[in-house]
């Protein structure tokens, strides 16, 4: 009995709705049902959602570029301005395509310091954001500053590296496909996406 009104509902809906909103649909319609047994009437079915864009992968490691340690730790607390610095970047659709947005977060101001915008994953536009956080903050070069990010081939590059330690910072790499080993990048990258 429940399994043609989910038909029906999909049908209705150019074929195109998922689990979730064939449920709504169906309450909206005032027929109480749990969402989990639309999902598995639909599963049994057959019956698919489309999916909307693709996934982009933005964590790729090189395996075998050398890793700092994990300096960090999960603790993102600074006691002062440039004392830990965490880096990420996340991609978002536009009309033209795919944009990638790599930031540096200072951890005691718990706010952007640099950032750039790009059409590529290339090392360059890491290495901007973090220029752009050099010449805002002006950290002293005597190794007290840590920079953390996650294991991308962008953030272990031999340039990135050398562009560090040229301004005197230490290096942090978190846990390989671990995303609370940078936690607080996660929650902007989070804060990009559409719910």
């Amino acid at each position: 009995m429940l399994v043609p009104e989910i038909k029906r509902v999909w049908e209705a809906n150019m074929q195109v709705y998922g689990a979730d909103k064939v449920w709504k649909q169906l309450a909206r319609e005032r027929m109480t049902v749990a969402r989990c047994t639309v999902e598995r009437l639909m599963r049994r079915q057959g019956l698919r959602g489309v999916v909307r864009g693709k996934v982009v992968r933005t964590t790729v490691s090189d395996r075998k570029a050398p890793c700092p340690m994990d300096k960090v730790h999960r603790q993102f607390k600074a006691g002062r301005p440039n004392q830990l610095w965490v880096s990420d970047f996340t991609y978002v659709s536009t009309w033209q395509g795919w944009l990638y947005v790599a930031f540096v977060i200072d951890v005691f101001a718990r706010r952007i310091v640099g950032w750039r915008v790009s059409r590529s994953m290339r090392t360059d536009f890491v290495l901007d954001a973090l220029e752009q956080a050099l010449y805002a903050r002006q950290p002293e070069r005597d190794n007290s500053l840590i920079h953390h990010s996650d294991r991308g081939s962008q953030y272990v590059s031999i340039r990135h590296t050398e562009r560090l330690a040229e301004a005197g910072i230490e290096p942090s790499v978190g846990d390989k496909g671990d995303s609370y080993d940078n936690a607080l990048a996660e929650t902007i990258t989070a804060s990009t996406k559409p719910r």
